[in-house]
């Protein structure tokens, strides 16, 4: 451990719900819960004004919605949340050579090699200064914790939140751990916490004052030895810039347990395609097939089947999949499918046999597409139609109805710039509204009107006026979108919050909290992927 404070943990506040409240005036101020929105979701992230009816993160969503109704449920908008990443983690490298991400929303900085001098005093004023430069830069706020190491660092982070900064200098260790839960130690779960309970053993300090020898009788001998060293303080854990991935994986859990065999095996090979997506972003390439399978009984199965060498060939993690698929029972009903490759590598051997029958499989998929289309021509009695750009391009087909998810940023062709608020029942509720304005006006349309369309979302901070002529960051007062009159000004003072809901009807507000789609999705008779890693 450092005799100075140079090692730097930033964690920001409630990310996923704080970048939605930035992003929805509407919203400031009110319960947020991001996440899964189906029955079987989980809880990513909730705002601080929905933790304290109790909601937390990874709690199922069936529990959230019961103990915080009336928060605005969204859905996860993670090009957004990448975005503002990428900003901080930008201004976190600006500090120091040495950045470890542990996550999107989280990382260490050593503060050492970036050549800041060895005391509190500059360690905390870079810490001060880097908590505006994001305020400035995101619009969000972030925790700062300083510390002699990683673990101390990350628990001064924990203690300064929300929006705060705190720093332990050393020799001040003991006086801060003692009191603590030993949960805040980390490798300490909820089966360690409970051998340790059953020993007596509730607070770092008592953690401490038993001794290496009785936690490795209790917990073994590498994670006895490893939890005494955290608990006198000791980390020599370095600040690593670059951690390899060791696996890449995609994963969906299902609404409604899936039994039939032909949509198991579609989604396998989805999910197989979209994990060959990820692979191919990251430049990487893998030699074992994982799937994973988790059952109605919530039984999971691993299977996993080993390469000739390494590939990102999407026939041949497809094909893999499938083959593990076949020595699993599915029957009974399944409830997760996740593919995932492991034995990562930077080359791939090319499968020529792979790559013609992905080719094979292309055609054949197109010509069916094509019969189809001929077909349902012919019976309608007409001449055969030419198949749709959206089926050429191979993608999905327009003409299906659309599914709009609470929170998705959208544009209207008259009212402009919002944000999915609620649907169902044929109807779709939008609030228009942007980051920089007043809560704007809510409004209902067909989910199949034509002047709505999804768009790409908006900067959290207001961008600096354009030079050229066309250029226009600000919707104007009195513009489509904004409310500027005064008849709506006293509809909005007795207008309920964004997260009751209300009914489909043209001027009512269905709230976030309401399920997308559910409607559509019952009457299909189909099972809608719930959640997805990301």
């Amino acid at each position: 451990m450092r005799g100075a404070p140079t090692i730097l943990h930033l964690d920001m506040d409630a990310f996923f719900a704080a970048a939605e409240q930035a992003a929805k005036p509407s919203l400031r101020g009110k319960p947020v819960i991001v996440g899964g929105l189906g029955p079987r979701g989980v809880v990513s992230t909730a705002s601080y004004e929905a933790r304290v009816f109790g909601v937390r993160s990874a709690m199922a969503m069936a529990q959230a919605r019961r103990l915080c109704p009336n928060a605005a449920y969204l859905a996860p908008r993670f090009a957004v949340y990448r975005q503002v990443s990428d900003t901080v983690m930008g201004l976190l490298s600006e500090l120091s050579p040495l950045v470890e991400p542990l996550s999107l929303d989280e990382a260490f900085v050593d503060l050492e090699a970036g050549g800041v001098p060895a005391s509190p005093e500059a360690a905390r004023a870079v810490g001060e200064r880097l908590r505006a430069d994001i305020a400035a830069a995101t619009g969000l706020t972030g925790s700062v914790g300083l510390a002699g190491s990683k673990m101390l660092a990350k628990i001064a982070s924990e203690q300064a939140k929300p929006d705060g900064l705190v720093l332990i200098e050393p020799g001040t260790e003991w006086e801060l751990l003692g009191p603590m839960s030993v949960r805040t130690l980390p490798g300490v779960g909820p089966a360690t916490a409970e051998a340790l309970r059953r020993a007596g053993i509730h607070t770092v300090a008592e953690t401490r004052e038993a001794g290496e020898e009785e936690l490795v009788r209790l917990l073994g001998k590498a994670h006895g030895a490893s939890l005494y060293a955290m608990a006198c303080g000791r980390d020599d854990r370095p600040v690593v810039a670059e951690r390899d991935a060791k696996s890449v994986s995609v994963e969906d859990t299902f609404d409604v347990d899936l039994t039939d065999r032909t949509r198991v095996q579609v989604e396998v090979a989805r999910l197989a395609d979209r994990c060959v997506r990820r692979l191919r972003e990251a430049g990487r390439s893998g030699r074992t097939v994982v799937l994973k399978v988790r059952r109605y009984d919530f039984s999971t199965l691993t299977r996993s089947e080993t390469l000739r060498g390494p590939t990102d060939d999407p026939a041949v993690v497809r094909e893999a999949a499938a083959r593990l698929l076949e020595g699993v029972d599915t029957t009974a009903g399944v409830r997760l499918l996740g593919v995932g490759v492991t034995g990562l590598a930077d080359y791939t051997q090319e499968d020529l046999f792979a790559q013609a029958a992905q080719a094979a499989h292309e055609a054949e998929e197109a010509q069916e597409r094509a019969q189809e289309v001929t077909e349902g021509a012919g019976e309608a009695g007409g001449a055969p139609q030419a198949l749709p750009a959206a089926l050429e391009e191979g993608g999905e087909d327009v003409s299906r109805p659309r599914r709009w998810l609470p929170g998705a940023d959208v544009r209207h062709a008259e009212y402009g710039a919002g944000w999915v608020q609620g649907s169902g029942v044929g109807r779709v509720t939008v609030r228009f509204e942007d980051p920089w304005s007043a809560p704007g006006r809510v409004r209902t349309f067909a989910v199949d009107d034509p002047a709505l369309e999804p768009a790409e979302p908006l900067p959290l901070v207001r961008p600096e006026p354009a030079a050229g002529p066309d250029e226009s960051p600000a919707i104007p007062d009195g513009s489509p979108g904004h409310d500027r009159d005064q008849a709506h000004d006293q509809h909005q003072a007795h207008a309920p919050d964004p997260g009751h809901d209300h009914g489909p009807g043209p001027g009512h507000d269905h709230g976030p909290g309401h399920d997308p789609g559910r409607a559509h999705d019952r009457d299909r008779g189909r099972a809608q992927p719930l959640t997805s890693s990301p």
